[in-house]
């Protein structure tokens, strides 16, 4: 078993024009000791001179170093995720000449080796070396019981094994156990309802190991589990290849101190969470690293949580969780069920995620880090949530349906392409402990409503493309807003009192296009800008009414804009707008000049 305290590296890809800080810079930033966070809130916290700073003290998105610090994380090392598996997790070959054949009939099996014992239905396998099990167990069990220092490899050929009572395959004690799914075979393990104690062991899964386990292989398993969990390893669980079919009343996938999968196809039906982490008698972290992979996952808990830090590079997802539907088709947000959930940070590099949850769809209790992917997502709560930062450098993402698309104490976003709908704020920062409380009806009490210890949120938008749909704020800073670059179109409802922009402190724009609709019940322009900003109350306009902005020579400085909602505000911002200079805003049928701010 390996014990590892770790904080979980690759390379994140960044777009070309971004500073990168030598070394692992950035990730040492990101992943940052509790101490030296609170050191930057209280930093952060001391406030921000809006007469003569350019913007405000936060991330700009080129580096780590404003927000985290040029500190390394205290007590933890980096270490780089191709030394999460060994050589041997992806050796699924084997030699049936030097191996030991195990055949299954029906109440019994046979074996003439003495490393194996066979009493009724039971086979204990108790020393290391490569086990080939084939035929029939109509109720019976598998156990591994070797020595501590013994590594022992079974392959699965076309296996069937029921276990009435407990665990068709159960680990109780070795090194290390592989099992090779071996290729061109169907196998299928089953429990019928039961876990009856063996001995000290509390067994409740299909496979259930003590060790650490390593699945891998190109066959199919197929797993049923009506009374537990599907595959549990209270140590590392790791999977290098393999078709996995696992239908279980708990987790799916459970490992207590990591969970590493590369190259698998996992088909999950879980009655909690789909795969999990999570050590509840170790200080030390767990953790899930994935890097390639199929994951097709339904669950009534979360799709992929981890209680510690989670690194995916790539694969594909397609999650629905906690899922159940009202009457009237609308999702139920009493139930919570996130689809990938962090308790510490969050890193998403790459892969391709379709998620339906009832809760945020991609969380962290400390923060969200995002270098790349591409993203289908309707949630019942927020798009992407974290307790403290969001930073989102390049990514293909749309949110179909959300209460707040993006939630943090801080967000940045300096890359990619987002577009999100939300019933409330579609950014908004907030953060803390689920600010927009599931729904907005569940926990309020969050770092931002700290009356002894106040944390002043931020956003900082510096490239990217983005398309906000709102029917609350468009975009809602509890603190700072700044805008330097991309390009950002915001719709917001004619309804209430809700705003384009809202922040608490300054709003700042030096960069980029900005476009935005609204009501003008609570219109707002920038606080300061470097460009020109034009600004416009209008009567009420029906949505799908066009929106040009042209120089006094006719010439488009705002091509054609069609807002999705009725708006009677318009608030205009780009690089070839100067300010003090004339403009004439077209807005459906009408046309009116106006001086730019």
């Amino acid at each position: 078993m390996k014990k590892i305290v770790l904080v979980i590296f690759t390379a994140i890809l960044l777009p070309a024009n971004m500073l990168l800080l030598s070394g692992c810079s950035i990730i040492n930033d990101f992943f940052q000791s509790e101490s030296s966070r609170q050191n930057r809130q209280d930093q952060t916290s001391e406030g921000y001179d809006d007469t003569d700073a350019e913007t405000p003290n936060v991330n700009t998105g080129t580096s780590g170093a404003n927000l985290f610090g040029s500190s390394a994380v205290d007590g933890d090392s980096i270490k780089d995720a191709s030394d999460l598996f060994s050589s041997k997790d992806f050796e699924a070959d084997y030699d049936e000449n030097k191996s030991v054949l195990i055949k299954l009939e029906g109440n019994t099996a046979t074996s003439s080796s003495e490393k194996v014992v066979i009493f009724e239905n039971t086979v204990t396998i108790n020393d290391e070396g490569t086990y080939i099990l084939s035929g029939t167990f109509d109720d019976g069990m598998i156990i591994v019981d070797a020595e501590k220092k013994d590594k022992v490899h079974l392959v699965l050929n076309n296996v069937s094994v029921h276990s009435s009572a407990s665990s068709p395959i159960y680990i109780r004690q070795a090194d290390k156990v592989f099992i090779t799914v071996a290729s061109d075979t169907v196998n299928v393990l089953s429990n019928g309802g039961a876990f009856a104690a063996l001995d000290e062991n509390n067994i409740d899964a299909v496979i259930f190991s003590k060790e650490d386990l390593t699945l891998n292989g190109s066959g199919r398993l197929v797993i049923s589990s009506p009374a537990g969990h599907g595959i549990v390893s209270k140590e590392e669980l790791v999977l290098t290849g393999g078709i996995y079919e696992i239908n279980s009343l708990y987790h799916g996938l459970s490992g207590e101190d990591s969970i590493c999968i590369a190259n698998a196809e996992v088909r999950i039906t879980a009655g909690k969470d789909g795969i999990h982490a999570e050590n509840e008698d170790d200080d030390s972290p767990d953790f899930i690293y994935i890097q390639t992979g199929t994951f097709h996952i339904t669950s009534e808990g979360n799709g992929i949580s981890a209680s510690g830090q989670m690194l995916i590079d790539g694969g594909s997802f397609d999650m629905v969780c906690g899922e159940e539907k009202n009457d009237d088709n609308s999702r139920n947000v009493d139930k919570s069920a996130k689809g990938i959930r962090a308790g510490g940070n969050l890193i998403i590099n790459g892969g391709s995620f379709n998620i339906a949850s009832s809760d945020d769809a991609v969380h962290s209790d400390v923060s969200v880090i995002v270098g790349g992917g591409l993203f289908e997502i309707a949630t019942g709560d927020d798009g992407f949530h974290a307790d403290d930062i969001i930073r989102i450098y390049s990514a293909d993402i749309n949110i179909t349906e959300s209460y707040e698309g993006l939630e943090g104490l801080h967000v940045e976003v300096s890359g990619g392409n987002i577009t999100l709908y939300a019933k409330d704020d579609g950014i908004n920062a907030a953060g803390g402990n689920d600010r927009s409380g599931f729904g907005g009806r569940g926990n309020d009490n969050f770092a931002g409503d700290d009356e002894e210890n106040p944390q002043e949120g931020s956003i900082v938008i510096s490239g990217g493309e983005l398309h906000i749909k709102a029917e609350g704020d468009g975009i809602d800073a509890n603190g700072t807003l700044s805008i330097t670059g991309g390009r950002t179109l915001v719709c917001c409802t004619n309804k209430g009192y809700t705003s384009v922009l809202d922040f608490d402190k300054s709003g700042i724009i030096t960069g980029g296009t900005f476009i935005g609709t609204g009501t003008s019940r609570m219109a707002r322009g920038f606080s300061r800008s470097k460009q020109g900003v034009v600004t416009a109350k209008t009567d009420m306009q029906a949505a799908g009414t066009a929106i040009t902005l042209k120089d006094r020579d006719d010439n488009t400085v705002i091509s054609e804009y069609v807002p999705e909602f009725d708006f009677s505000f318009v608030i205009l911002s780009s690089p070839d707008i100067v300010s003090g200079n004339a403009y004439v805003l077209d807005v459906g049928s009408s046309a009116e000049e106006i001086i730019a701010d």
